[in-house]
């Protein structure tokens, strides 16, 4: 893609106006939490800004002062959920991480971004929107990055000693492993949730724990990240 694609992409993805007043800002929450809603009940294919603008009660005209498509709105949507994920590792990333057991962090890794998985409406249709649309791929690579940058370091803290590789390789695997598992349970309630989110956590540690001290695999002098 040239520059100027991706200028132009850009800005079709960027928002009217930045809410910078109360008002616009408040005005702009309730376009990301109506559209969250409404993915719910109709999905991502149903999905338009007529039905945006009638949910929050304003005219479509009004609404394109803040987004100009659906995409942007998606867009928003993608941002605000990897902003709560960032937080969330940011937050985790203060506490002693070279004092934890593996079975500590495993636990405080999941239960954080758990919570962010079930703060954010619609999240289902919005990852298939991130993959999907060829406008919202690069926040679905923004999203792998993110995770498994944070992953990496904290893997190091907790003094795992395998190759740079094989740490990147381990970071991608819990990442996709967390991340399918996690869509199940945001649609799941009560003991079965929890049921489900202690199978992860044995699963993470089951592979951690066999991988943390892993010499080069099978000899080899470097092994490929996925």
């Amino acid at each position: 893609m040239t520059d100027t694609e991706q200028k132009r992409r850009k800005s079709q993805l960027s928002p009217r106006r930045e809410p910078v007043q109360a008002r616009a800002r408040e005005r702009t929450r309730q376009i990301l939490d109506a559209t969250g809603r409404l993915l719910e009940e109709v999905g991502l294919d149903d999905l338009t800004t007529i039905l945006i603008a009638k949910e929050i009660g304003v005219s479509v005209g009004s609404l394109y002062h803040y987004f100009p498509n659906k995409h942007a709105i998606l867009y928003a949507m993608g941002e605000q959920w990897l902003a709560g994920m960032t937080s969330a590792l940011e937050e985790l990333a203060e506490a002693e991480l070279e004092e934890m057991s593996l079975e500590v962090f495993t636990g405080e890794l999941l239960d954080r971004l758990l919570a962010v998985y079930r703060e954010q409406r619609g999240l289902l249709p919005l990852v298939q929107a991130m993959w999907g649309i060829p406008e919202l791929h690069e926040l679905d690579a923004r999203h792998d990055e993110l995770l498994i940058r944070h992953l990496t370091g904290m893997f190091r803290r907790l003094n795992f000693r395998c190759p740079p590789n094989e740490m990147n390789r381990l970071a991608r695997l819990t990442l996709e492993t967390f991340h399918a598992v996690f869509l199940v349970i945001v649609n799941q309630e009560g003991t079965r949730a929890q049921r489900t989110r202690d199978d992860l956590q044995q699963m993470l540690l089951t592979i951690l724990e066999r991988n943390r001290d892993a010499a080069r695999p099978g000899g080899l002098d470097d092994v490929e990240a996925p």
